[in-house]
């Protein structure tokens, strides 16, 4: 345990030892900001039948910091290491494979979770403001979150698994965003499918982004999906391991 701490600290200050640090914090509190902004504005022309909660988690400007973020956090985690032949010697040294993966995954996941923070503000502030609440009742607030947090640690785990695959950051984003937005937009099989009893349609309709965090935004904990990205993480987790103990080993 104290082998993965030391590790999991050394991953986090590398973050904010760099200008990426201020720049995605920036980043998400400009997007974020808009989006909440948008939101309220656009539950301000009349009524609807969403809460502030679901259209800021159903919005444009949500799914593309989503969807960006995981890419930029996760791009030089393997590929840095590999570059500048850090990656051997961490390996060699007196700690395990899975102590490296679950450093730099937790170190992510935790920068990432960071980056979120700030918005939860945005609905504390909402009520005294506005005089009036942001969602009907606390498992809006609490699905919408738990779903950002297991989509954002799955997007994780496929930027681990693409950054394990080479030594250039620019290459590991890259792949890492196109399995992120394949994945993503899977769901158009859901909505062009012509059965709309067959199993990919049920199927889809419990994994497809959009739809989770709809529902989970609304309140509704389908516990199918959660047990599915759980499912998804742990996988790319042994990917990922997987494929930096075969690069180790033709070494």
């Amino acid at each position: 345990m104290r082998t993965f701490l030391t590790l999991w600290k050394r991953e986090i200050a590398t973050y904010f030892r760099t200008p990426l640090a201020v720049s995605l914090f920036v980043f998400v509190l400009l997007l974020t900001g808009f989006n909440f902004y948008s939101s309220v504005s656009h539950l301000n022309h009349g009524q609807t039948g969403i809460s502030i909660v679901e259209s800021f988690f159903n919005n444009i400007f949500f799914w593309v910091t989503l969807l960006v973020l995981p890419s930029l956090l996760t791009m030089r985690l393997f590929a840095e290491e590999s570059r500048t032949g850090t990656m051997e010697t961490l390996l060699t040294a007196p700690v395990r494979d899975s102590q490296v993966l679950l450093a730099k995954f937790f170190g992510a996941f935790i920068f990432f979770v960071l980056l979120w923070v700030p918005s939860i503000l945005y609905f504390v502030l909402f009520w005294p403001s506005a005089h009036q609440v942001a969602a009907a009742g606390y498992g809006a607030y609490c699905g919408a979150y738990g779903m950002l947090l297991l989509q954002g640690g799955l997007y994780i785990a496929i930027g681990c698994m693409a950054s394990s695959l080479t030594s250039h950051q620019l290459l590991a984003g890259m792949i890492s965003f196109t399995l992120i937005v394949l994945f993503f937009f899977a769901g158009i099989l859901w909505a062009t499918s012509p059965s709309k009893q067959c199993m990919l349609h049920e199927l889809l309709r419990f994994i497809f982004p959009m739809e989770t965090m709809k529902s989970f935004s609304h309140g509704v904990i389908d516990t199918r999906s959660i047990v599915f990205y759980l499912s998804m993480i742990l996988l790319f987790w042994c990917l990922t391991l997987h494929i930096t103990q075969s690069r180790t080993w033709r070494r």
